[in-house]
């Protein structure tokens, strides 16, 4: 039970990786985690060359550590997907984001309800996988196996049940205005 436990958790991070990448009308640092910038020859993480502050619900800030990054992080972001257009002073870039209109709200929540469905097929996967190895066991008894995959169920079951209660709480974030 501790495998199948590891493995549908490792499910969960994952579903929360992707829900901090799904964009809200909300500014969150969590969205420049796959942006890289060109550091001295080297692609890197803008989270490792500057501060990421959310100064206001609406607006990110970075404040590069070395000054001579500050366009190459302007330039990272305006050829990422984030439909964001960064602004810089020379010191700080900033990052304005615009309250998603009702529609592209409803978009939104469509994604997440994909996010959340492929974390479910992967929670199923897993116990289809433990199951198989149950029944392929040669040491256990039917009923002895039945009663595993009887466990192996309940704790597929709690886990989908968290997977929809994180879904629930993302879309009422999403839909806030």
């Amino acid at each position: 039970m501790a495998d199948i436990t590891a493995h549908m958790d490792k499910s969960i991070e994952s579903l929360k990786h992707n829900f901090s990448k799904v964009r809200t009308g909300r500014a969150n640092p969590n969205i420049l985690g796959d942006i890289t910038v060109d550091y001295y020859g080297v692609p890197t993480p803008i989270t490792q060359v500057a501060a990421v502050k959310v100064p206001e619900a609406h607006m990110l800030m970075i404040e590069p550590w070395d000054k001579s990054v500050l366009n190459a992080i302007v330039h990272a972001i305006n050829a990422s997907d984030l439909g964001i257009t960064p602004s810089s002073d020379g010191t700080v870039v900033r990052l304005p984001f615009p309250a998603p209109t009702e529609e592209r709200r409803r978009e939104l929540v469509k994604e997440c309800r994909e996010i959340a469905e492929q974390a479910r097929v992967s929670i199923r996967n897993i116990r289809r996988d433990f199951n198989n190895k149950l029944e392929r066991d040669e040491e256990l008894s039917e009923d002895e196996v039945r009663r595993e995959q009887a466990k192996v169920q309940k704790h597929t079951d709690d886990y989908i049940k968290k997977i929809d209660e994180m879904l629930k709480a993302k879309e009422a974030e999403v839909m806030e205005i």
